[in-house]
C-alpha cells in the first residue's frame, strides 16, 4: 500500500476481458486505473497480437464497471 492513500483504498475484481468474471482477482487501489495497474503487475496475462491487454475492473462495493486497454510496450491506458 502506497503512503498516504490507505483510506482511498478500495476494492476491485479485475480480469482479462476475454475471461469469464468468475476468474476475477480481488485486487485494492485508489481508481480504476490503479487497480488495472496493479493487476497486470501482479497476474501477467497473456498480451494479445497487438501487445496490449484488455482488463475488466468491477468496483466490488458499487457494481461499476470499466474496461481498459494497456499497451504492455509504452504503458498507455485507455478505455475499451
Amino acid at each position: 500500500m502506497r503512503a498516504g492513500f490507505d483510506t482511498l483504498q478500495r476494492r476491485f475484481s479485475v480480469h482479462p476481458r476475454a475471461d469469464a468474471p468468475n476468474h476475477g482477482h480481488i485486487v485494492e487501489g485508489v481508481s480504476f486505473e490503479d487497480a488495472a495497474l496493479h493487476f497486470l503487475e501482479d497476474a501477467h496475462p497473456e498480451p494479445d497480437a497487438d501487445d496490449e491487454v484488455q482488463l475488466l475492473v468491477e468496483d466490488c462495493e458499487t457494481g461499476e464497471r470499466q474496461c481498459f486497454r494497456i499497451d504492455l510496450e509504452t504503458g498507455e491506458t485507455a478505455p475499451c
